[in-house]
């Protein structure tokens, strides 16, 4: 009786050994879709299958204040903003893009954020709408080398469309977080005369409710500067769509540059 009893147990030990695995759960025999759909139920707790890994921002204040030296120059703030975290972008830009110029330049030219040529080389205006602008100076009788040209945000917000990386527009936060570079780039230059070229850089330094289709070429007061004016960004007339247009709004940007070497000569 014994050895018949240690035959079925032993038979049945070898049927379950050989049987296939059974899933944890009814579930997971679907596939990774089900498993992500289960829940929870009375009596049982079905785990849920973790979702792809995704490149997660890192917590920030968006604020560039903390990577400002303890020295101010402008020697000491390039290097400064060379390991600015301040926002996300510094994610997505291949480098922080400083401003450049004579120290003692009377003019300074401020753009929204680098472009694709600017992210790359890691110096400001030196792709279409930066040699646009160099044409429009020397038309308006200004020459570039007496000039600073910065930007608002010094790194390259982008997205992917094939294999390009087209313009991303930075938004309030990212424009606030990196305004403290710009802020220290005025204080150490005192210029006579600040031209703002396009509307982020009119809003961040002219006020929120500046409209550069309103009050283009107007000076204006701003604390930072003897003078102040704002106009196009030179991209926007690359953007035209036609030959006419954009003849037609380049000389309208030459006129607005116009009234900044007035105000220069004055």
């Amino acid at each position: 009786m014994a050895n018949s009893s240690t035959r079925r147990a032993t038979g049945q030990a070898q049927r379950v050994a050989a049987a296939p695995a059974v899933p944890a759960t009814r579930h997971a025999a679907r596939g990774p879709a089900a498993a992500r759909a289960a829940v929870s139920t009375p009596g049982r707790v079905l785990a849920r299958a973790p979702r792809a890994a995704a490149r997660a921002e890192p917590a920030t204040p968006y604020d560039a204040r903390p990577f400002l030296p303890a020295r101010v120059s402008m020697a000491s703030l390039r290097e400064a903003a060379a390991g600015c975290r301040g926002c996300p972008l510094y994610l997505r830009g291949t480098q922080t893009v400083f401003g450049e110029g004579r120290r003692n330049a009377r003019l300074v030219l401020v753009g929204e954020q680098p472009g694709d040529a600017e992210d790359l080389s890691g110096h400001p205006f030196v792709g279409p709408a930066g040699r646009l602008l160099d044409d429009a100076l020397s038309s308006a009788g200004i020459a570039r080398s007496d000039a600073y040209v910065t930007n608002v945000v010094k790194h390259f917000k982008w997205e992917q469309r094939g294999k390009r990386r087209l313009h991303g527009k930075p938004n309030a936060r990212e424009v606030k977080a990196c305004l403290p570079w710009l802020r220290k780039e005025l204080q150490l230059l005192r210029p006579q005369v600040l031209v703002c070229l396009g509307a982020t850089a009119a809003r961040a330094l002219l006020g929120s409710g500046f409209k550069v289709s309103v009050q283009r070429g107007k000076p204006v007061t701003f604390a930072g500067a003897e003078h102040a004016l704002a106009t196009v960004h030179p991209s926007s007339i690359l953007r035209q769509l036609t030959s006419e247009d954009r003849r037609r709004e380049l000389a309208h940007f030459i006129k607005d540059l116009r009234v900044a070497g007035r105000l220069l000569a004055g």
